[in-house]
């Protein structure tokens, strides 16, 4: 018989990979939340860093929220022709 099909060959479903995508995006943008927060409490450097995760963050989340995983290596394989035994023709 031919080789079996893994289950684990199959692509992401639509609905699984929209919702890592919008978690992704969920929480880069909460961080961003923590980094505006930070410009109003630290000084220094700390301050700088804060003020540079703040405007890079939604770039970022964005070009994350819009990547999907699904790529076509990842496409399962056609099954082949049934093969019947010899021993079943006789």
């Amino acid at each position: 018989m031919g080789r079996p099909i893994a289950i684990t060959a199959l692509p992401v479903s639509p609905s699984a990979d929209q919702r890592r995508r919008f978690v992704m995006y969920t929480v880069t943008m909460s961080i961003r939340v923590v980094c505006v927060l930070g410009c109003l409490f630290v000084t220094g450097w700390w301050q700088l860093l804060c003020l540079v995760g703040a405007v890079v963050l939604p770039y970022i989340a964005v070009v994350i929220a819009n990547v999907s995983r699904v790529s076509p290596r990842e496409e399962p394989e056609a099954p082949g022709p049934l093969e019947i035994p010899r021993s079943w023709l006789d």
